[in-house]
């Protein structure tokens, strides 16, 4: 690439060249968002090589950028699960007990909450995908009648169960997530003792697994995803193992012939359905919330499946997908089109505009549609008479004026900008408590926590939202079980993913406010869906767009790269520099070089202060590699304590989807012990190896949602495939002072911010919010 902003190419190399670092040897694996090759067809036991690295959970979105890691967090209901089934085949799998950590109980808190709300709105479901054809328009208590009598007609109940009941109260319209009411404060517990795996489910899921020629070291991850009856579901059912985190399709397949022979074939329905949920999951893991029905044909007809319509009409019947018309009302003969037919009468015509048909998890589904409504009822709950004229005239700048009068007049507002758009929010939340409001903030990381703080000048205005809604932080529940506040603003919002935000928004009281504040042209989400984006394209609330510029030459550098423009800027006091390099070996070289020499010396930077962020985790430049070169350089050691020793840089995964950087301060009988910006975290000795890992070097979506003084980005020449205009965006953001790009695609990276937007996730929030009766809306 021709000269990008800063130092001439060249220029920082004049440092004495340091012992060159061996890169990895040549089998080193690929980056990581490349796809695992496929397993042979030959009858064998599934490879528990192929899961993912539970640890890399939180970047695995990074491909669904236009080509960056794409994943998300695995089943939320999952976390202990998803590390357990991903270790190498042959190894025992880590016990999937909770964690005692402060960390990793706010995990389990979320997770319980999300458990709730999934049980609240199953009655939802059910009207929409009950059985019976008639009745599915009623809601409310017609419905529950209508359920009740056809409980009694097929027998399930007798009709003295809906006698002697006392009669109910009637249904707050937002009924409270238990988790985190202070009266359920042992809701972790008892997820721990529904997540209880008795020896004898073990021993009898590794029974049907040796059988099956499956290795042993999937049994806790099976019985985590299966439940109990795992052993016997997975006899009946081989293809059931799909739903084990990191196992493939082929691999299912000859775990089935193994234990069923040749009297399975590729059209089993058994083997249909479970393909098409894993498609889902799939999708998931990239950020979509839904699938369009032709995708999931395809994807059937590439594994073998030879009535791919068939597959998809018998996996809606069995409830593993639900289907979704888009484009225009609902029908009888929904199900038919999804199974591939068409309409010619309504077509003839040529007025009717084509219906694309989506097939989606239950668990997405329901929490787009919860979310949407809970962000309508916070748009025609809101009390629109307050007056903060006063408050918004003396705002620090007239965006954070223009903020003030906003959300004065609605519910919900959306908020974007860059990093100096956060003063913004905070104004307007010392605005608020000014006015005697119970107003708080809540970011995406412990670092965004404290530059919030810092910018409200009150410790008490900041919060995580995992502190939030777990109920460590913040100011706790009223009496409703509803979080006391009357305004929240949340920052990092495009990191909130569609789970995290019904959760949060569910939450929330009638009249409270809520404003969601981020930059758009970041990374997404690491779990599924497209909150942030949707809210905006949605135009369901007024929005408010910030014209404070970042400063700067890394501020110019970036507001560029926002809107595909890769230019050259002045930086003087070498405030951004480019280190060109021929090969990874040398990017990896010259990385430690930075770190440990030139950063500091020239800015008086510590080492501890610069954060490496290169494209994937895998490679001969990525975090892996990078990591065991820097910590050589940086805090050498045996590695005593799980591969890890005092004063290592670390990132904590508590849950799927959460990356938590820290610092390792000991260990003992209990666990690992690390500072996690601040709060003491207790890592036990079983999950150290799928929840822990070195943290001198993220990927840019693990660095999403915080900052460093400085940051040293790492573009090897494999990497080029894994950029696009997002990614750079994210990574050459996360440096306050300084920027270092190491940089050796060539032309790939202009290209990437010119021409790879963000891939487009599918999701069904959008409709849902622009379908909804929301008469105070922004037009």
């Amino acid at each position: 690439m021709t000269a990008l902003p800063g130092e001439t190419p060249g220029t920082v190399g004049t440092d004495t060249p340091q012992d060159t670092v061996s890169p990895p040897e040549a089998g080193a694996e690929g980056p990581e968002h490349a796809e695992a090759p496929d397993a042979s067809d030959a009858p064998g036991a599934p490879d528990a090589s192929d899961a993912p690295d539970p640890s890399d959970a939180p970047d695995a979105p990074d491909a669904s950028e236009g080509g960056e890691s794409s994943g998300t967090a695995a089943d939320a209901e999952d976390d202990d699960a998803s590390g357990d089934a991903e270790a190498e085949a042959g190894a025992d799998a880590a016990p999937a007990e909770a964690a005692p950590a402060a960390e990793l109980s706010e995990a389990q808190a979320e997770l319980a909450a999300q458990r709730e709300l999934r049980e609240r709105i199953e009655k939802r479901k059910a009207e929409k995908t009950g059985p019976i054809a008639a009745g599915t328009g009623l809601s409310g208590t017609a419905a529950e009648l209508l359920a009740a009598v056809r409980a009694v007609e097929s027998g399930e109940k007798a009709g003295t169960a809906f006698f002697d009941r006392p009669a109910e109260a009637p249904a707050a319209r937002r009924p409270a997530p238990a988790a985190a009411q202070p009266p359920r404060t042992s809701a972790p517990d008892a997820v721990r003792t529904a997540r209880t795996v008795t020896p004898e489910a073990l021993d009898a899921v590794r029974a049907v697994l040796t059988e099956g020629g499956a290795p042993e070291a999937l049994a806790r991850a099976a019985v985590g995803a299966l439940g109990e009856q795992a052993a016997e579901l997975l006899r009946t059912d081989p293809w059931r193992l799909l739903a084990v985190p990191g196992v493939r399709p082929e691999q299912a397949d000859g775990f089935a012939r193994a234990l069923l022979g040749a009297g399975c074939g590729p059209d089993d329905g058994r083997r249909t359905a479970a393909l098409v949920g894993w498609v889902l999951e799939r999708a998931a893991l990239q950020g979509h919330t839904a699938l369009d029905a032709d995708v999931v044909r395809t994807a059937l007809a590439e594994r073998a499946v030879g009535d791919p319509d068939a597959a998809v009409r018998g996996a809606v019947e069995e409830g593993v997908a639900l289907v979704f018309q888009e484009g225009d009302e609902p029908s009888a003969d929904d199900a038919g089109a999804a199974d591939g037919e068409t309409d010619e009468a309504g077509d003839a015509d040529g007025v009717r505009e084509p219906v694309q048909v989506l097939l989606g998890l239950d668990r997405y589904a329901l929490a787009e549609e919860s979310l949407a409504d809970g962000l309508a009822r916070l748009v025609n709950a809101c009390e629109k008479a307050a007056d903060w004229a006063e408050a918004a005239a003396s705002a620090p700048s007239p965006s954070a004026a223009e903020l003030i009068r906003t959300t004065a007049a609605a519910g919900l507002v959306a908020h974007s900008g860059g990093e100096a758009a956060r003063a913004e929010p905070a104004a307007l939340i010392t605005a608020a408590r000014g006015l005697g409001l119970r107003a708080l903030g809540a970011t995406h990381s412990e670092d965004g926590r404290r530059r919030l703080a810092a910018a409200t000048g009150d410790p008490d205005t900041a919060v995580t939202l995992s502190g939030l809604l777990s109920g460590a932080q913040g100011p706790g529940r009223d009496e409703d079980g509803a979080l006391a506040l009357d305004l929240l603003v949340v920052l990092d919002a495009p990191q909130l993913d569609v789970e995290g935000a019904a959760v949060l928004v569910e939450a929330l009281a009638d009249g409270a406010r809520l404003v969601l504040s981020g930059d758009p042209g970041v990374l997404g989400s690491a779990g599924a869906g497209r909150v942030f984006a949707d809210v905006l394209a949605s135009h369901a609330c007024p929005q408010v767009v910030s014209r404070t510029p970042d400063p700067g030459p890394i501020g110019e550098l970036v507001s560029g790269i926002g809107i595909g423009e890769l230019n050259q800027v002045d930086a003087p006091g070498k405030e951004v520099v480019i280190v060109p390099v021929r090969d990874a070996g040398e990017a990896v070289h010259r990385t430690v070089q930075l770190v440990a020499d030139s950063v500091p010396r020239a800015f008086s930077i510590p080492s501890g202060e610069t954060q490496v962020i290169t494209v994937g985790h895998g490679g001969a430049a990525g975090t892996r590699a990078l990591n065991e070169a820097l910590k050589q350089r940086l805090n050498p050691g045996p590695g005593r304590f799980g591969g890890f020793d005092p004063g290592d840089r670390v990132v904590h995964v508590p849950a799927p989807g959460r990356a938590v950087p820290g610092v390792v301060l000991s260990a003992d009988a209990e666990g690992l012990r690390l500072d996690c910006g601040g709060v003491p975290v207790v890592v036990p000795q079983e999950r150290v190896e799928s929840s822990v890992r070195h943290g001198w070097a993220l990927s840019a979506h693990q660095a999403a949602g915080m900052r460093w003084p400085a940051a040293v980005v790492v573009l090897p020449g494999d990497a080029a495939q894994g950029l696009s205009r997002p990614w750079v965006y994210t990574a050459f953001g996360r440096g306050e002072r300084h920027l270092s790009v190491v940089h050796g695609v060539d032309q790939a990276l202009p290209r990437a911010v010119a021409q790879i937007p963000a891939q487009e996730r599918t999701t069904r929030l959008r409709p849902l919010l622009e379908a909804l009766p929301t008469p105070d809306a922004a037009s």
